[in-house]
């Protein structure tokens, strides 16, 4: 089983506004509200694609109570822990000439809590992958760093999609995978990409403090993929009209559990985290099967 965790959860509001002005009413043109947060993202993409997920990390407030509902709505495996300080948040992402998001605060949060879930965690059976996701609320700074040292006696793959600091503090307990994009990866080395080598260089020196596989999104140009046999993968990005960005890296991280796990192919890894990606940059929400396997047939793969 693969299990995600979210420290902290949101409701995604998703709107699109024709021409979005400020100081004054705009009028929706098309609406979603879902479950959001970069883990229970991986999760919902996961199930799609047929594999066995969890969702867990911590909830509070009435807006908690209405997050479970969607959960449940989903058909996903929950073990989310409620918390008694704050609420769960409402992030608006409004999608007019340009994206803009607004994102909530979310609950406090203390490493009594980190316990309580590391605890859970460990209760869950036949569990192989755990998926460290998302920002990390101000009263447990250094949180995935927590739950890795916690959980060091198990044997499961810790896959990170985190960034900055939070992320260094992950790269010595080895992750079978981290998924940084092109500015995330731009911010790590307080530099400026310009080239796919450069991207592999970097990639390379994430593998050097510790990554075992390095998967790079760059949006529209594609993906990278520097496997932890040193291989270099490029998927192609694929044209089509953007629809939402948001949960489209989150796909790729599914997407690439997914299409490893069978005969443990990078190549097929990457190719499905490609299609899944895309697939839900192109959807409001994240994707779902039958677009995520229509693509599939559509991403080139090349050694670089």
């Amino acid at each position: 089983m693969i299990a995600t965790v979210t420290l902290n959860p949101a409701i995604d509001c998703v709107v699109k506004v024709e021409e979005f002005r400020t100081g004054c009413l705009n009028r929706v043109s098309e609406e979603a509200v879902f479950p959001g947060g970069k883990g229970v993202n991986v999760s919902l993409v996961l199930a799609e694609l047929d594999v066995d997920t969890c969702v867990s990390g911590f909830l509070a407030g009435t807006t908690g109570k209405a997050y479970e509902a969607m959960l449940a709505e989903q058909k996903l495996k929950d073990h989310f822990l409620f918390v008694d300080n704050g609420f769960t948040r409402i992030n608006t992402k409004v999608s007019s000439q340009e994206e803009t998001e607004i994102n909530g605060i979310g609950p406090v949060l203390t490493f009594a809590d980190l316990d309580r879930l590391c605890s859970k965690l460990r209760e869950l059976p036949d569990l192989n992958t755990l998926v460290l996701s998302g920002n990390v609320p101000s009263g447990v700074k250094g949180a995935y760093e927590y739950i890795l040292k916690s959980l060091s006696d198990l044997q499961v793959r810790p896959v990170l999609d985190v960034t900055g600091k939070e992320l260094l503090k992950t790269l010595p307990f080895h992750p079978f995978l981290i998924k940084p994009n092109l500015e995330e990866l731009e911010d790590l080395f307080t530099i400026r990409i310009k080239t796919l080598g450069e991207v592999r260089y970097y990639a390379r020196e994430l593998q050097h403090m510790g990554a075992a596989n390095v998967l790079v999104s760059m949006g529209a140009e594609g993906m990278l993929l520097l496997t932890e046999e040193k291989t270099a993968l490029y998927a192609k990005g694929v044209k089509g009209k953007v629809a939402n960005t948001v949960g489209a890296g989150d796909s790729s991280v599914a997407g690439f559990l997914a299409g490893w796990e069978p005969e443990h192919s990078y190549e097929e890894a990457l190719r499905l985290a490609a299609a899944a990606g895309t697939a839900t940059a192109f959807t409001y929400g994240t994707a779902h099967r039958d677009e995520i396997r229509r693509l599939e047939k559509r991403i080139q793969i090349e050694r670089i």
